[in-house]
């Protein structure tokens, strides 16, 4: 069984971004169900998986990442991005979803990792 795995990096400030919050949704049609929330820690890391086990599912999701509480923690003026919403798919659940979040306060980036 694998699990879901995210963390952010600020190529602003090149240093992980933490303290950042996240809320995790499953996609069921045209609707977004909360599976829950969190925040990053001092790695820019969650200390758990966001899904894991048999919370670990095949499916369409999003992970929304709030970007301007973090940016005005640092005192950075972020007038373009508020939230970043990102959303995949889980297509085979034996295997590892990493999606990392690469942000500056005029853009934003990601992939899937391992």
């Amino acid at each position: 069984m694998g699990k879901l795995t995210t963390h952010i990096l600020d190529t602003t400030l090149g240093t992980p971004a933490e303290m950042v919050s996240i809320n995790l949704y499953r996609r069921v049609g045209s609707n977004s169900e909360h599976i829950m929330s969190t925040q990053t820690n001092k790695d820019g890391r969650c200390d758990e998986p966001l899904l894991s086990e048999d919370n670990f599912q095949e499916g369409c999701y999003e992970i929304e990442f709030s970007i301007d509480s973090y940016y005005e923690a640092k005192k950075i003026n972020c007038p373009f991005l508020k939230d970043v919403v990102i959303r995949f798919y889980i297509s085979n659940k034996d295997e590892n979803y990493h999606v990392p979040l690469l942000i500056s306060p005029f853009s934003y980036s990601t992939y899937r990792g391992s």
